[in-house]
C-alpha cells in the first residue's frame, strides 16, 4: 500500500484528501481506459510527496504538477 509509509492518522487523511481532490481534476481530462492506471500512479505520487507538503492544498498542487511531468 502506498500510504503505508504514513503512520499519523492526520497525514493519512491529508494524503487521502489531496488524492481525492487531485483525481477530481485529472479524471475528466484523461481517457477512460487509462483511469485505473493513472489513478494508481497518482496514489504513488501523493505518497511520495506527502512528507514534504505543507498542508493538503499544497500536497494536491504538488501532486498535480508532478503528475504532468511524465
Amino acid at each position: 500500500m502506498p500510504f503505508s509509509c504514513l503512520h499519523d492518522p492526520a497525514d493519512i487523511a491529508r494524503a487521502q484528501g489531496a488524492l481525492d481532490s487531485t483525481w477530481k481534476r485529472i479524471k475528466p481530462i484523461i481517457d477512460q481506459q487509462d483511469h485505473e492506471r493513472e489513478h494508481a500512479r497518482l496514489v504513488y505520487i501523493v505518497a511520495a510527496l506527502a512528507q514534504v507538503a505543507l498542508d493538503e492544498d499544497d500536497l494536491a498542487e504538488r501532486t498535480w504538477k508532478r503528475f504532468w511531468q511524465k
